[in-house]
């Protein structure tokens, strides 16, 4: 294994899985070359006359694509944990014999545990994806026989775009569809809003499969793939869980110290004079990021103002603020409850988008510079305002990056986390794994104090004659350890097991082996 060290001073691997790798070279520092990656032309004449695309099921389908040994298999993640269809594909390619195969998911779940057996049996060689849960740990403790690799979601966009990942097979779960492959997420039992993070894998695949378990008459509208990119349909008896499908944190946080950090983050940008009328703004679906959204909706009723758009993941607290008039628009990339995929449905100010509008760094400009502030999470952050979201402190690999990276290019940049979790020390000298260099990273908010980057002086100057507890790193660091003390450092080996890419394609970390011994 050969090494380099790249610009943030971070070994990294120059070669991943027998390609070449580039590493990180800084902040806007690399200049993609080339032209963007296309599939083969296709001929109207090799597909039904009639438009019926439909095949008896998802093993006719694959083997009609041309499955074989070493191919690489897309999924997308909009049914979350309580996806059916990646666990019962791989089933299925296990069925026909077929191995070292390269999955290519947008995210996994906890649900994908199920796929660790064909980890082991070498129907999949390598994941290239966020390894969420049972398959983190797998991988952290040397499971996998490939390297991982690990991108942001326009990062994942940017590769199969520029042709670093050539999907063989997309194979995209569709709630609703017709025969032709014309699909969407906002109707049927598996609704799940939208498709946006299979709209990349719908355009660039080789091969393109359709499994629906909602079947309607040609026209499918509206559509969200086009079914000019599909080459197969199946109808399957069920997607995924629906009471899964639309998981995760979607109730505000009651925890006290989440709801102070969510009060110190919305208090602290009214002080800077980011909400103003015509603002935008972008939160996750967390607990506390919840909760700062309604701590500014409060903010922007007393002051008679509204925003001019808000990014992210929907859910019933931003729809709420979009039928109230707060918000003109939801530009949404995920859709994380029933009532988001309601307001899909019906408002057509709520806009779908994709990794390609909202975060692809290889194109002409992203929706991710024109929001004026964006709440984001972190596992560690360290004296530089460097940022982990992969890891924890003990070195095991459990979270995905999703848009975290994308969303640092946002004009003011805000991570909300506790002091410490667990007894362990959240800010540290130095992080774990590095996902987003500190240069991007503006303001730290935790229960006992807020930090600010000195990069940001105009940041400094607003805040500065406010009530707010304004403390260096340097203090809240020294504060964490007198509490906690200083934890050991995680026990590692010097296996790469997977790479963290940034999102022009460079490497920027790696993780490496958790020794268990």
């Amino acid at each position: 294994m050969k090494y380099s060290i790249n610009a943030a001073g971070r070994e990294v691997v120059t070669e991943i899985n027998g390609e070449s790798a580039t590493p990180f070279q800084g902040v806007g520092k690399y200049t993609p070359r080339g032209t963007r990656h296309a599939p083969s032309i296709s001929s109207c004449s090799n597909y039904p006359a009639d438009g019926n695309k439909l095949v008896k099921n998802l093993r006719e389908a694959l083997e009609n694509a041309g499955l074989k040994d070493g191919m690489t298999i897309s999924t997308h993640h909009h049914f979350r944990n309580g996806d059916y269809l990646a666990n019962y594909l791989f089933d299925v390619a296990h069925e026909m014999g077929v191995k070292g195969l390269r999955w290519f998911p947008s995210a996994s779940f906890p649900c994908h545990e199920h796929l660790i057996q064909y980890l082991e049996d070498g129907t999949i060689e390598r994941i290239e994806g966020s390894m969420n849960g049972p398959l983190g740990r797998f991988v952290s403790e040397g499971g996998m026989k490939g390297m991982g690799v690990l991108r942001s979601h326009g990062g994942r966009y940017q590769s199969i775009q520029d042709g670093e990942v050539k999907i063989d097979i997309a194979v995209i779960g569709a709630p609703t569809a017709d025969f032709f492959g014309n699909s969407n997420g906002l109707l049927g039992d598996s609704a799940c809003g939208l498709l946006g993070f299979a709209l990349g894998d719908s355009q660039y695949a080789e091969k393109v499969i359709i499994a629906t378990d909602n079947l309607v008459q040609f026209p499918c509208i509206p559509w969200q793939i086009q079914g000019n990119h599909v080459d197969y349909v199946v109808e399957v008896e069920k997607l995924g869980e629906p009471s899964k499908i639309i998981s995760g944190t979607t109730q505000i946080t009651k925890s006290p110290d989440r709801l102070l950090l969510a009060e110190l983050t919305a208090r602290f940008c009214d002080a800077a004079g980011i909400i103003r009328d015509g603002f935008s703004f972008q939160s996750g679906a967390g607990g506390t990021s919840l909760a700062v959204g309604e701590y500014f909706r409060k903010i922007m009723i007393e002051k008679g103002i509204h925003a001019r758009f808000a990014r992210g993941g929907s859910n019933k607290y931003l729809v709420a603020m979009l039928e109230e008039g707060l918000v003109d628009y939801i530009l949404d990339g995920q859709t994380f409850d029933l009532e988001g995929v309601r307001s899909m449905v019906e408002n057509p100010n709520h806009v779908w988008s994709s990794p390609f509008t909202s975060y692809n760094y290889h194109g002409k400009g992203n929706f991710a510079g024109l929001v004026d502030v964006v709440i984001l999470g972190a596992t560690e952050v360290d004296l530089d305002f460097n940022a982990n979201v992969v890891t924890h402190s003990d070195g095991y690999l459990l979270h995905g990056i999703g848009g975290w990276q994308n969303c640092l290019f946002s004009k003011t940049v805000i991570l909300p986390i506790p002091l410490f979790r667990d007894r362990v020390p959240v800010v540290k000298e130095k992080v774990t794994t590095l996902c987003g260099p500190g240069e991007l990273i503006d303001v730290i908010v935790t229960e006992r104090g807020i930090a600010i980057n000195p990069l940001r002086t105009d940041l400094l100057e607003r805040t500065k004659h406010s009530n707010l507890p304004i403390k260096s790193i340097e203090e809240l660091k020294a504060e964490a350890d007198r509490i906690c003390g200083l934890p050991d450092p995680p026990a590692l080996e010097e296996r790469v097991v997977a790479a963290i890419k940034w999102v022009d394609g460079t490497v920027m970390d790696v993780v490496r082996k958790v020794n268990t011994s």
